[in-house]
């Protein structure tokens, strides 16, 4: 016991105390016996390490020798050994008084008899030679896996992986930010001769009018390197496809082809220092000159200066600019025009001024720019007409009648990017997942004596932090292909709902990949920190997803905002027998999900029943917006306006917003099980959907708790059925990862591909 007491190094005061005092009232303890203890238990002169090392040779020579069944606690084994050593003279320590003084000091040391017991008498050392890297087979085809997330753009997606695996994109960290930009553009350019860049324009143009596609290879770089895929977005996506979706024949054939090729490079300047997602209030003018049928671009204060535009600081020579839009006075509104920004010697043109935004947290390799205009003047064709004209001698006309509806339609050239860039999102989320997976399948820390350490990945806390964010990943996955494929189809009727599901998508991909990113960094530990294992590019890139092609909270409030124009309507739209029938039915569910009986339902059945889990979400977004309703029409009702309504209710409707998009994602990731062919993948995508499922429940689960979806003991339930998913993923978690198809040469982190 003494050796266990000292073996660590520490014997607390109030320990040395209470051994003390048991060892004092021992009457079968001579008196120099005593004194011998008692100078062994000051911490002044504590057992040396010679003398530790003595005591636990006897100790294990003497254990040689004893019982198994006395090596079940210190006090049995103690005796043990005594009478091992001292044969009958052991008998005066044995009495009844003796033992359960002996046991208080066991429970005193705060130690497992029996594990104390074997790690004393275990002389073993670890294995020396690393242990086999074998991981157990999976359960499912991985190449089928793959080709399933693939979808439909398997082929475009096989083909970019094969570039980036290419020596020309090897991922090289530490570089300055003038080369790190020159080597970005070469990669795009080289993107642009394999026909990418202008994937989505019409075959006239030098594309293949592959919309999708296009998405697909945008995701498809994100895993190679965020700079390169935004910079690849601003000059194909924003800039291309604003010449592309808001320009007509005229500019097609003027720019397109040279867009697509990057012979043309090209800013999408909307943004401004005072407003970045309050697009409508933006400052720079556009003034009609009738008598030469120019507009004059003109910045009239500081804050109207263009900023953040990606391609301005070296690269772009013409930007689209959004500017408010003057004829003699009369204001239209925003409107989108092509102006020059710099000269075929790459100098800035007459009247324009340009700056570099220097040095961001992240993505260095995009040259992000500020541009001033001094009254430059434009042809009356640059203006980008499709949706709006202005004849030469400054009639405005416009196919859209209403000013709003025309803004927002302009807009719709922002859902594409917000799709590449929830894409863009999720490609980083899975990098840092897959590097966490594959180092804790390696790492190994802590264990038993005379057995190899523990993988990281074998600790529950440590599948409880990476699993569910590996069955978030598939979840969006599944979300955002269907997004994806909802936007590629949309017909006009279909828009303001494709831009709601875009907007929030985007928030919710962005959130993801920010948390993914962070909690996979630690869990790697030490290792996670250095640069050449990718955490800190891919957190710094990322960071700014949350902010760009949309702030996060404004883009969630639009969600609630579409929710609530989309429930208006409805009601609009009932007659009296109608609305009275949805109530009806509406309190029939809220009767329903909430009996006691179903409240209180623990088994694993109906936990793991995808009725019971989209049950959850359809209530609790249900449940939002008919009381975010109820509240906003009581405000309205009491004289307020709408905007401060509106602001009043601001949490509850951003709470509405993610409750919406999670029942969204849990929607199409379950049409996607019931679509899967191939059995073996459906029971792992299942089991991944379950984890998703009810780890969403657990994280709100305060909010069901409050309004009685569930009861105390389910959520306990939850909390245990989800530790049990986490072990049934475990080993296949490797081969999951595997199936998102990012090659080591792409992945570029050596504590994903090396053993540590």
């Amino acid at each position: 016991m003494l050796y266990v007491a000292w073996s660590d190094g520490v014997l607390t005061p109030s320990e040395i105390d209470t051994i003390r005092n048991k060892l004092q009232k021992q009457d079968w303890l001579t008196d120099s016996e005593k004194t011998i203890l008692a100078g062994w238990l000051s911490p002044a002169s504590p057992p040396s390490a010679k003398q530790l090392q003595n005591w636990l040779k006897i100790i294990r020579e003497s254990g040689k020798q004893a019982s198994e069944s006395s090596k079940q606690s210190l006090v049995n084994f103690g005796i043990e050994i005594a009478r091992i050593g001292a044969g009958d003279q052991v008998k005066r320590c044995t009495t009844p008084e003796a033992c359960e003084a002996l046991e208080e000091i066991e429970e005193v040391l705060g130690v497992v008899g029996s594990e104390a017991v074997r790690n004393i008498l275990s002389d073993e050392k670890r294995p020396t030679e690393e242990p086999s890297l074998a991981f157990p087979e999976a359960s499912f085809d991985v190449s089928a896996m793959m080709k399933l997330l693939d979808g439909e753009h398997a082929g475009i997606r096989h083909k970019v992986r094969r570039l980036l695996s290419d020596p020309t994109f090897r991922y090289e960290y530490g570089i300055d930010t003038a080369t790190y930009r020159e080597r970005v553009l070469a990669w795009c350019t080289k993107l642009a001769r394999q026909g990418l860049g202008a994937l989505s324009y019409p075959e006239a143009y030098g594309g293949k009018a592959d919309l999708g596609g296009f998405i697909a290879v945008a995701e498809t770089v994100a895993f190679h390197d965020l700079s390169l895929m935004i910079k690849f977005g601003v000059q194909f996506g924003l800039f291309g496809g604003s010449v592309y979706q808001l320009g007509t024949e005229i500019h097609h054939k003027k720019y397109l082809r040279d867009a697509g090729s990057l012979e043309l490079a090209g800013c999408f300047a909307m943004t401004e220092l005072g407003h970045g997602s309050n697009v409508n209030d933006i400052e720079t003018i556009a003034l009609y000159d009738r008598e030469t049928e120019e507009f004059i671009l003109h910045t009239p204060s500081e804050s109207a200066r263009k900023d953040y535009i990606g391609n301005a600081a070296l690269h772009g020579r013409m930007a689209t600019v959004f500017a408010q839009l003057e004829i003699e006075g009369d204001s239209y509104g925003v409107h989108a025009f092509l102006v020059p920004i710099r000269d075929s010697d790459n100098s800035p043109m007459p009247g324009v001024q340009l700056e570099d935004c220097g040095e961001k947290m992240g993505l260095n390799g995009v040259d992000n720019g500020r541009i001033w205009f001094d009254h430059v003047r434009i042809p009356r064709e640059n203006l980008l007409n499709r949706f709006a004209e202005v004849s030469s001698d400054g009639i405005y006309s416009s196919p859209i009648a209403s000013a709003s509806q025309r803004f927002f339609t302009m807009l719709g050239t922002l859902v594409g990017g917000r799709i590449s860039i929830a894409a863009a999102a999720l490609s980083a989320a899975k990098s840092a997942i897959t590097i966490a997976i594959r180092y804790a399948t390696r790492r190994r820390q802590f264990g038993p004596p005379g057995v190899a350490e523990t993988l990281l990945l074998d600790y529950p806390s440590h599948q409880r932090r990476l699993l569910p964010l590996l069955a978030n990943a598939y979840a969006i996955d599944f979300a955002l292909k269907y997004l994806a494929r909802r936007y590629v189809e949309r017909r006009e009727e279909d828009q303001r709902e494709v831009e709601v599901l875009a907007a929030g998508l985007k928030s919710h991909s962005s959130w993801n990949a920010t948390h993914t990113i962070q909690e996979c960094r630690e869990s790697c530990g030490g290792k996670g920190y250095l640069a050449e294992n990718r955490f800190g590019a891919l957190k710094a890139d990322s960071e700014i997803f949350t902010t760009f092609e949309g702030d996060n909270i404004v883009l969630m409030q639009l969600v609630a905002k579409g929710l609530l124009t989309k429930f208006r309507h409805q009601f609009d739209e009932m007659k009296v027998l109608g609305l009275v029938k949805y109530l009806a039915e509406r309190a029939a569910t809220a009767i329903s999900e909430l009996n006691p009986v179903v409240t209180r339902m623990t088994d694993e059945a109906h936990l793991l029943d995808a009725d019971f889990q989209s049950g959850a979400f359809k209530y609790r977004e249900n449940h939002l917006l008919i009381t975010a309703a109820k509240r906003l029409k009581k405000r309205i009702d009491e004289g307020k306006g709408t905007y401060e309504a509106f602001i009043e209710c601001q949490n509850h409707l951003i709470n509405l917003a993610h409750a919406y998009i999670e029942r969204v994602v849990l929607e199409q990731f379950l049409r996607g099980i019931e679509q899967c062919p191939d059995p073996a993948l459906a029971d792992v995508l299942k089991l991944l959907c379950n984890l998703f499922a009810l780890s969403r429940i657990e994280k709100d689960k305060g909010w069901f708790l409050e309004n009685g979806y569930i009861e105390g003991a389910k959520a306990k339930a939850i909390r245990r059925q989800i530790d049990k998913l986490c072990l049934e993923l475990r080993s296949d978690a490797v081969h999951l990862v595997d199936a998102f198809g990012i090659s080591d040469e792409t992945l570029a982190a050596p504590i994903a591909t090396k053993m540590y």
